[in-house]
């Protein structure tokens, strides 16, 4: 009974892991989009600074749910020697 939970808490941790990490790359998709929108400086500025704290709290939030392999995964896929 134990095994069937922790496999199923386990592909739930994953599956959210992933939803978070997405979410954080669409943020910061947002970020570099937002300049070219009708809006104030004001706003964009206010915009941008949310959505950057945003996009690093999901990303942090993904990498705490996923842990090390999908860490070392990211680094290889931007570091490659």
């Amino acid at each position: 009974m134990n095994r069937i939970l922790n496999k199923q808490e386990n592909k739930i941790r994953k599956q959210l892991g992933y939803v978070l990490f997405i979410l954080s790359c669409i943020a910061w998709v947002v970020v570099v989009l937002l300049p070219f929108s009708n809006l104030s400086m004001a706003q964009i500025a206010g915009a941008t600074t949310v959505l950057i704290v945003l996009a690093e709290l999901l990303f942090f939030g993904s990498l705490a749910l996923l842990g090390k392999t999908f860490w070392v995964r990211i680094k290889t896929f931007f570091i490659r020697r």
